[in-house]
């Protein structure tokens, strides 16, 4: 394996910056090769753990993925279950029985909150909630309630819950019937569950990622849990980022003890190798589902490949205690990170906030934020914007990091916020809006 890795690295890097910068904007989005030009046209072709290579021999800790990396990249036992499954039967039939998928739906149930036993494998976040919107649809919920500042995807249903204009715009219309309540306003959601009972389904997320890590009030799930039980209502938590361990639960669900009609999940299922989405349901919100077995389907959904990767996910996060370690290793670097962002960029620092691993540094305005994003590359670390919230750089660590890990991390944030204060002029033009 180590030889295949050497063979691909070395063709990889045979590669020219410029001729793949030409090839992203041949075919695939001049937009991306803008982005990646800010950020100097690295390349990066191998990952371990924390740590990404680019095409020149670079490393980078990785403190981005958008959350997918909470075990880091190619974790031992995920890649073992994986390879083994690829070498032996990667993608079945669908027609007869296989068992990667029956296991691996046991083992995710047996992590979920009690009563969510019924799972519908997908590959991203985007279709794991097109699974919830129609499970409330099959039961009846014709209203969807989500909240400003969410992200639920972009697939046609998933953008209409997602509830900001720069994406909507050039779609419309899009599915009827959705409304966008203020998060975090437990008043103006009661009212719209009272002006239609038993009618709405409403989509929340624990934590906002892409919103830029808003954490709402304590004890707001549970009213938002407790509000739609009163009112007949459809529950489905979107935990497809703060999920599996980012948040130092299992679930943000379990922080408040919340128990939806649908959990949804993702990024990190895949154990950082494969791409693996989930639509947990009880019995009752499943059973339109379960009296059609073609009703809601798709060919990749499932399929034994990803299924081991799921497998040796789980396995990874119990054998190495991840969970404990996200919770301990967020407590750790979220006071730092505070302490540093005020201490280098006084008056620039709106908030600094997190849960667990999943940590937000708020700017004054989104165009410090895209410096900051670079000055962080600048001196060895990728990070992420928030697509919901452009004024927020977000941290998503693998909660593997070593105690030298977490010290290279924090000495690039000291040193990447004070390049951001000396040279605060030379972002391009237009920076920030490709960051958008």
């Amino acid at each position: 394996m180590e030889e295949t890795a050497v063979s691909v690295r070395q063709e990889a890097r045979g590669d020219s910056e410029k001729e793949i910068l030409a090839l992203y904007r041949a075919h695939l989005s001049k937009g991306r090769a803008t982005l990646a030009e800010l950020l100097g046209s690295h390349m990066e072709v191998e990952s371990s753990g924390a740590w990404l290579t680019t095409s020149d021999g670079e490393r980078f800790l990785n403190a981005g993925g958008y959350g997918v990396f909470i075990m880091g990249a190619r974790h031992p036992l995920v890649m073992e279950y994986v390879t083994r499954q690829l070498h032996t039967h990667p993608t079945a039939t669908r027609i007869l029985l296989e068992p990667t998928v029956a296991r691996a739906a046991e083992e995710l149930v047996s992590v979920l909150p009690p009563g969510l036993d019924r799972v519908h494998f997908a590959l991203s976040g985007a279709e794991a909630v097109e699974t919830g919107l129609k499970l409330a649809r099959a039961n009846g919920y014709r209203r969807t309630v989500s909240f400003t500042g969410g992200y639920h995807g972009k697939t046609l249903g998933a953008l209409s819950a997602t509830a900001k204009e720069v994406y909507q715009r050039p779609f419309r219309p899009l599915l009827p019937d959705f409304t966008h309540l203020p998060y975090g306003d437990a008043e103006a959601l009661r009212a719209e569950l009272a002006a239609h009972p038993g009618e709405v389904c409403v989509v929340v997320e624990p934590v906002q990622g892409e919103g830029g890590v808003v954490i709402p009030p304590a004890g707001h799930l549970k009213q938002v849990e407790e509000l739609v039980r009163a009112y007949d209502g459809f529950l489905v938590l979107d935990e497809v980022q703060c999920g599996f361990g980012r948040l130092g639960e299992w679930w943000g669900a379990d922080i408040e003890g919340i128990r939806p009609d649908v959990l949804l999940a993702g990024k990190a299922l895949g154990g950082g190798v494969l791409p693996v989405s989930a639509a947990a349901a009880t019995r009752k919100a499943f059973s339109p589902f379960d009296k059609d077995p073609f009703v809601h389907t798709a060919t990749f959904s499932g399929q034994p490949v990803l299924m081991a990767a799921v497998q040796g996910a789980i396995r990874a996060v119990k054998e190495e205690r991840l969970i404990t370690r996200a919770m301990d290793l967020g407590a750790q670097l979220l006071p730092r990170l505070s302490e540093i962002a005020h201490r280098n960029l006084p008056g620039l620092v709106a908030d600094v906030r997190g849960r667990g691993l999943l940590i937000g540094v708020e700017l004054a305005e989104a165009g410090l934020a895209g410096e900051l994003l670079i000055e962080l590359f600048n001196n060895g670390v990728v990070a992420n914007h928030s697509m919901n919230g452009n004024a927020v750089v977000r941290f998503t660590p693998p909660a593997t990091l070593t105690p030298g890990e977490v010290s290279y991390l924090l000495d690039a944030f000291d040193r990447a916020t004070h390049d951001v204060v000396r040279r605060s002029a030379r972002m391009p033009e237009g920076a920030s809006h490709a960051l958008r």
